[in-house]
Protein backbone atom coordinates (compact mmCIF):
# COMPACT_ATOMS: atom_id res chain seq x y z
CA UNK A 1 0.00 0.00 0.00
CA UNK A 2 2.38 2.42 0.82
CA UNK A 3 4.85 1.76 -2.44
CA UNK A 4 1.72 2.61 -4.01
CA UNK A 5 0.97 5.64 -2.59
CA UNK A 6 4.53 7.05 -2.86
CA UNK A 7 5.23 5.80 -6.07
CA UNK A 8 1.57 7.57 -7.25
CA UNK A 9 2.65 11.10 -5.27
CA UNK A 10 6.38 11.14 -7.00
CA UNK A 11 5.02 10.11 -10.14
CA UNK A 12 2.45 13.09 -9.98
CA UNK A 13 4.58 15.74 -9.12
CA UNK A 14 7.75 14.46 -11.06
CA UNK A 15 5.04 14.80 -14.23
CA UNK A 16 3.73 18.07 -13.16
CA UNK A 17 6.98 19.53 -13.19
CA UNK A 18 8.04 18.77 -16.33
CA UNK A 19 4.55 20.09 -18.14
CA UNK A 20 2.70 22.21 -15.93
CA UNK A 21 2.98 25.81 -16.60
CA UNK A 22 1.37 28.58 -14.66
CA UNK A 23 -0.02 30.97 -17.49
CA UNK A 24 -0.79 34.40 -15.75
CA UNK A 25 -3.08 35.45 -18.51
CA UNK A 26 -5.66 32.82 -17.36
CA UNK A 27 -4.98 32.64 -13.42
CA UNK A 28 -6.83 34.87 -11.57
CA UNK A 29 -5.17 37.62 -10.57
CA UNK A 30 -6.66 39.87 -7.24
CA UNK A 31 -3.39 42.78 -7.03
CA UNK A 32 -2.62 43.82 -3.31
CA UNK A 33 -4.52 40.85 -1.85
CA UNK A 34 -2.22 38.47 0.57
CA UNK A 35 -2.93 34.97 1.45
CA UNK A 36 -5.81 32.94 0.21
CA UNK A 37 -7.93 34.15 -2.77
CA UNK A 38 -11.75 34.33 -2.78
CA UNK A 39 -12.06 33.16 -6.23
CA UNK A 40 -9.65 30.09 -6.21
CA UNK A 41 -12.16 28.48 -3.95
CA UNK A 42 -14.34 25.73 -5.15
CA UNK A 43 -17.18 24.02 -4.28
CA UNK A 44 -19.40 21.14 -6.21
CA UNK A 45 -18.76 17.23 -5.91
CA UNK A 46 -19.89 14.18 -8.47
CA UNK A 47 -21.79 11.52 -8.62
CA UNK A 48 -19.95 8.27 -8.56
CA UNK A 49 -19.86 4.86 -9.88
CA UNK A 50 -18.67 1.22 -9.82
CA UNK A 51 -19.77 -2.10 -11.43
CA UNK A 52 -18.64 -5.57 -12.62
CA UNK A 53 -20.20 -8.67 -13.31
CA UNK A 54 -21.90 -8.93 -9.92
CA UNK A 55 -21.90 -5.21 -8.62
CA UNK A 56 -23.22 -2.23 -8.47
CA UNK A 57 -21.95 0.76 -6.82
CA UNK A 58 -23.88 4.63 -7.05
CA UNK A 59 -23.25 7.31 -4.42
CA UNK A 60 -22.78 11.19 -4.49
CA UNK A 61 -19.23 12.80 -3.19
CA UNK A 62 -20.02 16.54 -2.60
CA UNK A 63 -16.24 18.54 -1.99
CA UNK A 64 -14.93 21.54 -1.58
CA UNK A 65 -11.14 23.16 -2.08
CA UNK A 66 -8.88 25.29 -3.23
CA UNK A 67 -6.96 25.95 -6.55
CA UNK A 68 -3.25 26.56 -5.68
CA UNK A 69 -1.93 27.13 -9.02
CA UNK A 70 -2.80 25.78 -12.65
CA UNK A 71 -1.65 22.52 -12.16
CA UNK A 72 -2.24 22.08 -8.48
CA UNK A 73 -6.00 21.46 -6.05
CA UNK A 74 -6.39 19.85 -2.86
CA UNK A 75 -9.61 20.07 -0.68
CA UNK A 76 -11.78 17.54 1.17
CA UNK A 77 -14.81 15.29 0.09
CA UNK A 78 -17.71 13.56 1.35
CA UNK A 79 -19.19 10.29 0.08
CA UNK A 80 -22.21 8.72 0.68
CA UNK A 81 -22.61 5.49 -1.48
CA UNK A 82 -24.85 2.84 -1.68
CA UNK A 83 -23.51 -1.16 -2.92
CA UNK A 84 -25.29 -4.29 -4.14
CA UNK A 85 -23.96 -7.71 -4.41
CA UNK A 86 -25.98 -10.30 -6.02
CA UNK A 87 -26.46 -13.85 -4.52
CA UNK A 88 -24.02 -16.52 -7.08
CA UNK A 89 -23.21 -19.84 -5.72
CA UNK A 90 -20.36 -19.63 -8.30
CA UNK A 91 -19.12 -16.48 -6.91
CA UNK A 92 -19.60 -16.00 -3.61
CA UNK A 93 -21.35 -18.52 -2.07
CA UNK A 94 -24.76 -17.81 -2.94
CA UNK A 95 -24.94 -14.78 -0.15
CA UNK A 96 -26.55 -11.70 -1.21
CA UNK A 97 -25.47 -7.63 0.18
CA UNK A 98 -27.05 -4.66 0.35
CA UNK A 99 -24.62 -1.86 1.96
CA UNK A 100 -24.97 1.64 2.68
CA UNK A 101 -21.29 3.76 3.29
CA UNK A 102 -20.65 7.32 4.29
CA UNK A 103 -17.02 8.90 5.25
CA UNK A 104 -15.04 10.92 3.27
CA UNK A 105 -11.00 12.73 3.86
CA UNK A 106 -8.75 14.83 1.92
CA UNK A 107 -7.82 15.19 -1.74
CA UNK A 108 -4.90 16.10 -4.20
CA UNK A 109 -5.23 16.98 -7.93
CA UNK A 110 -2.58 17.69 -10.22
CA UNK A 111 -3.15 18.40 -13.46
CA UNK A 112 -0.02 17.58 -15.89
CA UNK A 113 -1.63 19.26 -18.82
CA UNK A 114 -4.98 21.65 -18.56
CA UNK A 115 -7.42 19.16 -19.66
CA UNK A 116 -5.54 15.86 -18.31
CA UNK A 117 -5.38 15.15 -14.19
CA UNK A 118 -4.22 12.68 -11.74
CA UNK A 119 -5.84 12.54 -8.33
CA UNK A 120 -5.42 10.84 -4.90
CA UNK A 121 -7.78 11.10 -2.12
CA UNK A 122 -7.95 9.24 1.14
CA UNK A 123 -11.37 8.27 2.96
CA UNK A 124 -11.94 6.68 6.00
CA UNK A 125 -15.49 4.93 5.45
CA UNK A 126 -18.39 3.62 8.21
CA UNK A 127 -20.25 1.00 6.22
CA UNK A 128 -23.81 -0.64 7.10
CA UNK A 129 -24.09 -4.25 5.40
CA UNK A 130 -27.29 -6.19 5.25
CA UNK A 131 -26.31 -10.21 4.29
CA UNK A 132 -28.73 -12.59 3.44
CA UNK A 133 -27.08 -16.73 2.79
CA UNK A 134 -29.77 -18.21 0.28
CA UNK A 135 -28.62 -21.32 1.14
CA UNK A 136 -29.89 -21.31 5.15
CA UNK A 137 -32.48 -18.30 4.46
CA UNK A 138 -30.60 -15.92 7.45
CA UNK A 139 -30.43 -12.60 6.87
CA UNK A 140 -27.93 -10.56 9.68
CA UNK A 141 -27.02 -6.80 10.13
CA UNK A 142 -23.43 -5.65 10.70
CA UNK A 143 -21.65 -2.53 10.98
CA UNK A 144 -17.74 -1.48 10.66
CA UNK A 145 -15.68 1.24 9.13
CA UNK A 146 -12.46 0.81 6.58
CA UNK A 147 -10.03 3.12 5.21
CA UNK A 148 -9.29 3.58 1.16
CA UNK A 149 -7.11 5.34 -1.07
CA UNK A 150 -8.96 5.91 -4.49
CA UNK A 151 -5.93 6.83 -7.37
CA UNK A 152 -7.75 7.70 -10.55
CA UNK A 153 -6.65 10.04 -13.87
CA UNK A 154 -9.45 12.12 -15.15
CA UNK A 155 -10.33 14.50 -18.08
CA UNK A 156 -11.86 17.76 -17.18
CA UNK A 157 -12.70 21.73 -18.52
CA UNK A 158 -11.26 23.51 -15.62
CA UNK A 159 -11.34 27.46 -15.76
CA UNK A 160 -9.95 29.08 -12.42
CA UNK A 161 -12.32 31.45 -11.09
CA UNK A 162 -15.38 30.09 -13.21
CA UNK A 163 -16.20 26.45 -12.92
CA UNK A 164 -15.24 23.19 -14.14
CA UNK A 165 -16.89 19.72 -15.57
CA UNK A 166 -14.29 16.25 -15.05
CA UNK A 167 -14.89 12.64 -15.24
CA UNK A 168 -12.59 10.51 -13.68
CA UNK A 169 -12.25 6.89 -13.37
CA UNK A 170 -10.12 5.32 -10.36
CA UNK A 171 -9.75 2.57 -7.48
CA UNK A 172 -8.82 1.31 -4.16
CA UNK A 173 -5.20 1.35 -3.74
CA UNK A 174 -5.69 -0.58 -0.56
CA UNK A 175 -6.13 -4.01 0.08
CA UNK A 176 -8.78 -3.44 3.11
CA UNK A 177 -11.29 -6.50 2.87
CA UNK A 178 -13.98 -4.25 4.34
CA UNK A 179 -13.21 -1.53 1.59
CA UNK A 180 -16.93 -0.21 -0.23
CA UNK A 181 -14.95 -0.31 -3.10
CA UNK A 182 -14.08 -4.49 -2.96
CA UNK A 183 -16.49 -6.96 -4.20
CA UNK A 184 -17.00 -10.54 -2.24
CA UNK A 185 -13.64 -11.85 -3.75
CA UNK A 186 -11.25 -8.61 -2.93
CA UNK A 187 -11.11 -7.75 -6.24
CA UNK A 188 -11.51 -3.62 -6.85
CA UNK A 189 -14.22 -2.46 -8.24
CA UNK A 190 -14.23 0.41 -11.31
CA UNK A 191 -14.79 3.90 -9.83
CA UNK A 192 -16.26 6.33 -12.32
CA UNK A 193 -17.31 9.61 -11.23
CA UNK A 194 -18.83 12.62 -13.18
CA UNK A 195 -19.33 16.11 -11.36
CA UNK A 196 -19.17 19.79 -11.31
CA UNK A 197 -17.19 22.25 -9.76
CA UNK A 198 -18.16 26.24 -8.95
CA UNK A 199 -16.03 28.72 -7.85
CA UNK A 200 -16.84 31.24 -5.71
CA UNK A 201 -16.55 34.42 -6.71
CA UNK A 202 -16.46 34.16 -10.53
CA UNK A 203 -13.50 35.62 -12.59
CA UNK A 204 -14.42 39.19 -14.26
CA UNK A 205 -11.24 38.47 -16.46
CA UNK A 206 -12.28 37.69 -20.10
Amino acid sequence: MNKKFFLFIATTIFISKLFAQDDASTYPSDEGSRGLKKQNVFIGGAINLGFSSNTFQIGAVPEIGYSFSQWFDAGIGLNINYYSERADPYYNGNLQYHNLNYGGGPFIRIYPLRFLFLESQFEANWIKVNQKDYNSGYSYENTYNSTSLILGIGYGQRVIGQATFYTLIGFDALNNPNSPYRDYNGNAIPIIRAGFDFYLRPSRRK
